[in-house]
């Protein structure tokens, strides 16, 4: 008897709404009528909200720095993988991966951390120009377009290495928007394969493995590419392990790239100061196609050394752009899953990224952040400025001249 009484009590509920609620009335209809998966009630053609008490008195719901949603500095959003139908020249994608770490994991969030850590920047509202640049991203007719991140699977490395790359090429594919104004310039259909201009992509990682699949995406497009990589450590140690998808990690990645013919051999490495086995990690290293300059060379040579001599190795290549956020001293970027000691300052990585604006660059990305670690969101904040950088030393066609105020250039020989 229970038993039957639980099976009629949802069919008299039913029935009960069924009375109240008519099927033919017009609030009904509107009431119901929405878009699968969007909740939204279809009445903005009846409601005015020019004469609502908010609108009439304040005007627009405008985000604030620290409220709306969390795309990166205020941009617009979308899934890009699933959502094709707004073009744009640079792209925000987020990795969220981290199963091939050797040491901390935890940088599956970083995206969402260094999006976070943008908030204040308001790009996306125009809030861009600094005295450093003499400029805003958004002063060089682009259309900038967070992408949302990869749904990547955290079981199967190997998946989701496939599905970074799938994701890539799909970005890397779609159409330009070709610029937002006349000082529009494209950067890459006189170096691409197919003679086409194609989307930039700026990546939000996830541990530093991410980079294998970009560069197997990259090479579908312009074919091997040279690397400036900021880091502590190498990342070009031979693949060991008794598998094949053992022997990719966040530390043997360049390697395995170097081996499937993705790298050119004029790349360098920029802030290395990690332990190493001996010297045949270097003479392999020199293998891979890298040069080295180590945390250290900035103290004997002097920051703008260290410009040219990249500059000078790179020339005119294609060039992707790496940048572990260990190359900074922990003091200052503490949420990573490998720190070193003695890196350098975050000034002294944001005034090298700017005197090597003006190369081809095909591409750039940001990884190991891994917020857990962090104090008082410092990390997320310095990599959302870097990246801030990125997106202008990609723009511009030259680093930009030193900010004047009561200085002239005769101080600069002085």
């Amino acid at each position: 008897m229970l038993r039957f009484w639980i099976t009629l009590i949802p069919f008299c509920i039913f029935a009960s709404a069924q009375v109240h609620i008519p099927h033919d009335s017009a609030v009904t209809q509107q009431a119901f009528k929405y878009v699968h998966g969007d909740l939204t009630f279809a009445t903005a053609s009846q409601i005015d909200i020019s004469k609502e008490p908010w609108t009439s008195k304040y005007g627009p719901q405008n985000d604030l720095g620290y409220s709306g949603p969390l795309s990166f500095s205020h941009f617009d959003y979308k899934r890009c993988l699933e959502d094709a139908s707004v073009p744009f020249d640079i792209g925000i994608i987020g990795f969220p991966f981290d199963t091939t770490t050797s040491y901390r994991p935890g940088a599956r969030f970083g995206p969402s951390a260094i999006r976070s850590g943008s908030r204040r920047q308001s790009l996306g509202k125009g809030r861009g120009y600094t005295l450093a640049w003499g400029s805003s991203p958004s002063d060089y007719g682009s259309s900038l377009l967070d992408c949302g991140d990869v749904p990547i699977s955290a079981y199967d490395n190997a998946k989701a290495i496939d599905q970074m790359e799938a994701a890539y090429s799909t970005l890397l594919s779609r159409p330009v928007f070709g610029g937002t104004s006349e000082v529009y310039k494209e950067k890459t259909r006189t170096f691409s394969r197919d003679g086409k201009e194609h989307p930039r992509i700026v990546t939000l990682g996830g541990d530093h493995t991410i980079v294998l699949p970009i560069l197997r995406a990259l090479n579908k497009v312009y074919g091997p590419v040279s690397v400036i990589h900021f880091d502590a450590h190498l990342d070009t140690w031979p693949p060991r392990g008794t598998t094949v998808q053992e022997g990719i990690t966040h530390g043997s990645f360049f390697a395995v790239a170097a081996e499937e013919g993705l790298l050119t051999n004029t790349s360098i490495h920029a802030g290395i100061r990690c332990k190493m086995f001996g010297i045949e990690d270097m003479e392999h290293d020199d293998t891979v196609g890298f040069q080295v300059i180590s945390t250290e060379d900035i103290d004997d040579y002097g920051i703008k050394r260290v410009i040219e001599k990249i500059r000078q190795r790179i020339g005119n290549q294609p060039v992707y752009l790496s940048l572990d956020i260990d190359v900074v001293d922990p003091g200052q970027a503490p949420a990573t899953g490998t720190p070193e000691v003695g890196g350098w300052t975050t000034r002294e990585v944001k005034r090298i990224l700017r005197g090597l604006s003006g190369l081809n660059f095909v591409g750039a990305d940001i990884v190991e952040v891994a917020p857990a670690y962090d104090n008082a969101d410092i990390t997320g904040i310095a990599a959302a400025d870097i990246v801030h950088d990125f997106l202008s030393m990609m723009l511009v066609d030259g680093p930009p001249e030193p900010h004047v105020g009561p200085f002239s250039k005769i101080d600069l020989l002085l």
